[in-house]
């Protein structure tokens, strides 16, 4: 099934919302992440796409400078906790602040039944999926605290509400992404830090365009809006929970699913 992207018009962005800020995205070299960053950057910011994916992250912030944008890259290995600490100070180093943390960067693992699972494999996920998230809070929020605040959107999935067979560490990882989301929220709200979770449904990438037409289909149905979401999508609810429009939303978890929970 393809996408007609007519039928999901791009909202107008708010002028300036974002002026003044910086922005880390981790998993910043495509996908969401990339999307995000663009959303970012045209709402004002400066942005610093961090990637395991060193050359694609230049690549995409080469792109993004090249029409006006303040945008720099840096690698990252997300499941190292001194390569996400690089990270934050590279962002610190170079743009003087760290306003706005978007923890995007997270892999899907094999499919398998829980119990014929390789270990090592489901160990992979968790530390990529959820120890990642821990280990960007980690650095960002004292960050953001001595600073006297910003706005932190962790990504989740619908997998962090729902079950899905066959993927055990990836849901069991987004699940823990949420309930780190609204624990650190708790702690750090009398710091004028916040912290939300968004939940997309599954994206249209380019990996499902090549997909299986059956696979495919069968992933659309689960979705009452009758296809898959975009990236575009899914950075509007990002930058919208950034936001100062979204300056009482703290703690929470969001989805952006084309109605799939709400089966």
């Amino acid at each position: 099934m393809s996408h007609d992207h007519s039928s999901t018009p791009a909202p107008a962005v708010v002028a300036d919302e974002f002026a003044g800020r910086v922005a880390l995205v981790t998993g910043g070299a495509s996908g969401i992440g990339l999307a995000v960053a663009r959303r970012l950057v045209r709402g004002g910011a400066a942005v610093v796409l961090a990637d395991f994916n060193e050359a694609g992250a230049r690549a995409a912030a080469g792109e993004l400078a090249a029409d006006g944008a303040r945008a720099a890259a840096v690698a990252v290995d997300v499941t190292d906790a001194e390569s996400v600490a690089r990270a934050v100070r590279f962002t610190t180093d170079t743009y003087g602040s760290l306003d706005l943390a978007v923890n995007n960067a997270g892999i899907s693992g094999p499919v398998a039944a829980t119990g014929a699972y390789d270990p090592d494999a489901f160990r992979r996920v968790i530390d990529t999926n959820l120890n990642g998230v821990f280990h960007s809070l980690r650095h960002e929020l004292p960050v953001m605290a001595a600073a006297g605040g910003g706005a932190i959107v962790n990504m989740a999935s619908i997998l962090g509400t729902n079950g899905f067979a066959g993927s055990p560490a990836y849901v069991a990882a987004k699940h823990g992404v949420v309930g780190l989301t609204k624990t650190a929220a708790l702690e750090y709200a009398g710091q004028g830090i916040r912290i939300n979770a968004a939940g997309p449904g599954f994206i249209d990438t380019p990996l499902l365009r090549d997909a299986d037409p059956e696979h495919r289909a069968q992933l659309v149905a689960l979705h009452p809006a009758g296809r898959l979401g975009t990236a575009d999508e899914v950075a509007e609810l990002t930058a919208f929970l950034l936001s100062d429009r979204a300056s009482f939303i703290n703690g929470s978890y969001h989805l952006v699913d084309g109605g799939y929970a709400a089966r």
